[in-house]
């Protein structure tokens, strides 16, 4: 992992604020032309979520165990990557439906950090913002069971309005709304299924200030309940079939 002075690490985009728009539409452009080229999410994520990490890093120290997990800087991916980790969960918990989603989906968080790399090499910089955008970048697939979206393109579009609300990264709106637009070109009921991720986001606990490991031990119905994530009834009324 590279080393950075807190001047450079600002530079990139993690806490100066600064914003490529011309940059994030030529990505989105691309997105929309191919949903599977995760590589421009990144693209999006750093040309417009300017000061997003920082100010989640200052929330994240001001909950009642942020401090303690800042101080001990998890890495998250690790964690994921490691079989026999993942296998000590019970069935029933957050951490079981997450290995099942997984290895049903045969999808690594490893494969989603290299992806971000190509795009956004500072996530890997010894700062406490970069490990704070790692963390959100690892916690994806997770939210994914807890918000109850699949990875169908609907199902997408829902968890980055939810992600937006929860981090208020620009981004994330703006690939939601290209996904409002794309989907179904616009239609009912897929407007408002995003909508409803958007709201669900707003009324969730804030997701980013869990600690992971004591939430994957959880019985997945009573962290949904806990966490005020209430079932996603227009998204799940979509018959799979038309969630593309």
């Amino acid at each position: 992992m590279s080393d950075v002075s807190y001047r450079q690490f600002a530079d990139p985009g993690f806490g100066a604020g600064r914003r490529n728009w011309p940059a994030a539409l030529g990505a989105l452009r691309r997105l929309l032309a191919d949903p599977d080229d995760t590589v421009q999410v990144f693209e999006i994520m750093r040309a417009l979520n300017g000061k997003a990490n920082l100010r989640g890093y200052r929330r994240l120290l001001k909950t009642g165990q942020g401090g303690r997990i800042a101080y001990e800087r998890p890495e998250l991916r690790l964690q994921l990557i490691d079989r026999s980790w993942l296998d000590r969960f019970a069935e029933g918990s957050v951490g079981a439906a997450y290995r099942a989603f997984v290895r049903q989906e045969n999808l690594s968080a490893q494969e989603l950090a290299e992806i971000s790399l190509q795009r956004i090499g500072e996530l890997e910089a010894r700062h406490p913002h970069a490990w704070f955008a790692r963390r959100t970048r690892d916690s994806h697939d997770i939210w994914h069971v807890l918000s109850g979206y699949g990875r169908d393109p609907l199902g997408e579009a829902c968890l980055v309005a939810f992600s937006y609300a929860q981090t208020r990264g620009l981004g994330w709106l703006v690939i939601a709304l290209g996904a409002a637009l794309r989907t179904r070109s616009g239609t009912q009921p897929y407007l408002r299924a995003i909508w409803e991720g958007y709201r669900r986001g707003r009324a969730a606990v804030w997701l980013s200030g869990e600690d992971y490991e004591l939430l994957l031990a959880e019985p997945l119905e009573a962290a949904r309940r806990r966490l005020r994530l209430a079932p996603p009834a227009v998204y799940f009324s979509i018959p799979t079939e038309s969630r593309g």
